[in-house]
């Protein structure tokens, strides 16, 4: 997390009651706090990249091939699929376990699923024992999937939420280099553990989170919500200020989520999922989460994150030993983008980065599409070459907002009363197009070829327009004042000002503020 200033450019209303010399680093509070957000980040995300690059990876192994018969068509989209699917089973109860029981234990639930899916997963001994495996990864990631990104942007140090909410989806690539370079160190293995031993290793993250998760912090929004008012404010203390209930950012913290909370509950109704419409806030607020959703998933990073090798196939790169060294090259590739975005979010901001996005993916894959459409017609190597150096370059421009940002961006839009549900929209969309991309896209790029890339071309094109229209600039805000920012300046205002009262009350001269440097920093976590 290095890089991240945390005061430089803030022109956020709790700025003045941030310490400089409080950084992520030397203070021992904050780095227990960012241990425990970054084993939340390992678990669904690292699972779900370590899923894509893995099922890519197998593609290319001869022994993953001629224990399945050797899969193709709508056989192969069906494998990949399915556990999309899965998810699709888990999306009525995921966000209702969320609120209901809390979000550590909401992710202990889907970490104790995920152990006994893989350990099936890597025993299979037919098509359908691994397919049935892969339905229940699926399932028990959604219920992780929805709480864990939640629980890192409602539990993190104000200055340092933003990059560690958007370091959460780019840590997907951290598993997908993991299953990369492990599919390609096992590709030689002249037995079913080429492919057995990969599908193993998938179980780590849910395996630590299942024997770690409940020892961590609970979320104090969560907590506030359910009436634990006293174990919220030691909570955040704790974490934010070594343990000084009275600090003056802590006050401001609690008090302003008790404002958001009690403004969703007198102004918001409980109408179930009609409160993700309800308002023109709402709705304002869903348009650009279920854009986000398929745009993340329709931009033609489906043909690479899935069908890397029937790419490489129609290019002339057959071999399975160059196939999978480019994909393992390609994951660190994307990680150190997605990570460089990710430290740079809130200086350059979330709109300036999406638009940055689209328009580079738009030219990249034009380029591809170019470069494709010469070697079939004409053979010459050097155009499947290009292609290479274009899904590079396609894959640098993703990374600087959609790997990092829509999940970031989609959680701290959305106020507590409806973040699980709407969270959980989301991932929903995002399941149903990733569906449709992992069943049709090998149909449709075997009948048309390279024509089927201008398909995305136009759609890229679309995705610039919307964005520029309708993306709102978010940068610099508490999380409460981020949500807030779509109900009108009206109720940003009364929120933030009722969070001053508690600041102003012992900012009279009856406390100092507390010191937050290094000798604070050794406190016991």
């Amino acid at each position: 997390m290095g890089g991240v200033a945390a005061v430089s450019g803030q022109d956020a209303s709790f700025a003045h009651l941030i310490d400089g010399r409080k950084k992520w680093y030397n203070n021992r509070r904050l780095i227990a706090l960012n241990a425990w957000i970054m084993l939340l980040c390992s678990h669904h995300s690292s699972t779900n990249g370590y899923d894509g690059s893995m099922m890519n990876g197998l593609q290319s192994l001869s022994q993953w091939e001629a224990a399945f018969g050797n899969p193709s068509g709508g056989k192969l989209g069906l494998l990949n699929a399915i556990q999309n699917i899965g998810a699709l089973a888990g999306y009525p109860f995921a966000p209702y376990m969320s609120d209901g029981i809390g979000r550590r234990k909401t992710v202990f639930f889907g970490a104790t699923i995920m152990c006994v899916a893989t350990a099936i997963q890597t025993a299979s001994q037919s098509v359908g024992m691994f397919i049935g495996a892969r339905f229940l990864i699926g399932f028990g990631l959604t219920f992780a999937a929805n709480a864990a990104p939640m629980l890192v942007t409602e539990i993190s140090y104000p200055t340092y939420r933003a990059p560690l909410t958007s370091l959460y989806n780019s840590l997907w690539y951290s598993g997908s280099i993991i299953a990369a370079w492990t599919t390609y160190g096992t590709f030689k293995i002249n037995s079913t553990w080429a492919w057995r031993l990969p599908s193993l290793l998938q179980a780590i993250p849910s395996i630590l989170q299942f024997a770690l998760i409940l020892l961590g912090p609970e979320s104090p929004r969560w907590l506030i919500r359910n009436g634990r008012e006293a174990e919220a404010l030691k909570t955040l203390a704790y974490y934010h200020a070594d343990g000084n209930e009275q600090d003056p950012l802590v006050l401001y913290e609690f008090e302003e989520i008790k404002a958001a909370i009690e403004y969703d509950r007198t102004v918001a109704s409980n109408i179930g999922w009609k409160s993700l419409i309800a308002t023109p806030g709402n709705r304002k607020r869903m348009r650009i989460i279920v854009a986000l959703a398929f745009f993340s998933q329709w931009s033609g990073n489906g043909l690479v994150s899935f069908y890397l090798s029937k790419v490489f196939d129609q290019i002339g790169i057959t071999g399975s030993g160059t196939q999978l060294l480019i994909n393992g090259i390609l994951q660190v590739w994307n990680l150190g983008w997605a990570v460089f975005a990710s430290l740079m979010v809130n200086k350059l901001g979330r709109r300036f980065l999406f638009l940055l996005s689209a328009s580079l993916m738009t030219l990249f894959y034009m380029a591809q599409a170019i470069c494709f459409a010469e070697y079939a017609e004409h053979g010459h190597p050097a155009a499947g070459h290009a292609v290479i150096a274009f899904i590079f370059l396609f894959y640098a421009a993703y990374d600087v907002a959609f790997t990092p940002l829509i999940v970031s961006y989609t959680v701290e839009i959305l106020p507590y009363n409806i973040r699980a549900k709407g969270f959980n929209v989301f991932n929903f969309v995002i399941s149903l197009a990733l569906i449709f991309n992992q069943y049709v896209n090998p149909i449709a790029l075997d009948a048309l070829s390279w024509k089927y890339y201008l398909v995305y071309v136009c759609w890229l094109a679309v995705e610039f327009v919307f964005l520029w229209f309708f993306l709102v600039e978010t940068k610099n805000r508490t999380l409460e004042e981020t949500a807030a920012l779509f109900d009108g300046d009206e109720v940003l205002e009364q929120i933030a000002k009722k969070a001053e009262v508690a600041h102003d009350v012992y900012e009279d001269g009856s406390l100092e503020k507390n010191s937050f440097g290094a000798d604070n920093g050794v406190s016991r976590a």
